[in-house]
């Protein structure tokens, strides 16, 4: 993609549990940063991440203290996430630790017309950079190293995947399996995530082989294989979501 093929305006979702500070800042973008298209307000965690996966945004500005999840809840639950974040808060104290925890940028309350100004244009720069030196893929084909070179799989026949320290292990639909001396998160980075979903820290799933889904006892599918996978507290309520809507599609 070249520079003129970009687009020009920055999506964004706003995430505050009160009120006038998912309005205010509306505001602010509508009247001083018009390449912002804010697409959507949220007023929790959970209602943030099932926004997140309807509308994609390219940012999320998001206030920390909330009642229930916060705003370092909200960003641990995407470890590869390909969006943005902005902490918008009125405690300054945070300010460290919200970069340290991956975060694009900071802005404090009271909003600062020229901070936010500047921070918009970061993050239009930030966002366009990566679109441009996005690689071409085969979608379909992962290649996992192996002890004599390495192998390639189709992707759409591997089952699932699971976490064994700095290893995964790899389920196939055929019934085999393969250890690899890959991190789960790299693998989650690179497979498509309208196919997979990581819905624990030790697992990552291929949703076309999910049998059924039990929340007693707490959450987990079972697969076609028979083999039952457990699901974290905070990642049901986004599942749930996906696979509504991935049902809706079919």
């Amino acid at each position: 993609m070249n520079s003129s093929e970009l687009p020009e305006k920055l999506s964004a979702i706003i995430v505050d549990d009160e009120l006038f500070g998912r309005e205010n800042l509306r505001q602010i973008f509508t009247t001083y940063c018009p390449e912002v298209e804010v697409l959507g307000l949220a007023d929790s965690v959970v209602n943030a991440m099932n926004l997140v996966e309807t509308l994609h945004p390219d940012v999320v500005f998001l206030d920390i203290n909330m009642p229930g999840l916060d705003g370092f809840d909200f960003l641990e639950e995407y470890e590869n996430r390909n969006f943005m974040i902005v902490f918008v808060s009125a405690h300054d104290e945070f300010g460290i630790r919200a970069l340290k925890a991956g975060a694009e940028d900071y802005i404090l309350k009271p909003i600062n017309i020229k901070e936010i100004k500047q921070s918009v244009k970061k993050l239009i720069m930030l966002r366009n950079k990566a679109l441009d030196v996005k690689p071409h893929q085969d979608t379909n084909k992962l290649v996992i190293p192996a002890s004599h070179g390495f192998h390639v799989l189709i992707i759409d026949e591997v089952m699932r995947l699971e976490a064994d320290g700095c290893y995964t292990n790899i389920f196939l639909k055929d019934g085999k399996k393969s250890l690899v001396s890959r991190t789960l998160k790299e693998f989650e980075e690179t497979l498509p995530k309208e196919k997979f979903f990581r819905v624990h820290k030790s697992h990552l799933i291929n949703l076309a082989f999910i049998k059924d889904y039990s929340n007693l006892s707490g959450s987990f599918v079972t697969m076609t294989d028979g083999s039952k996978v457990d699901i974290s507290r905070r990642k049901a309520p986004e599942f749930i979501h996906k696979i509504k809507k991935l049902l809706k599609s079919v």
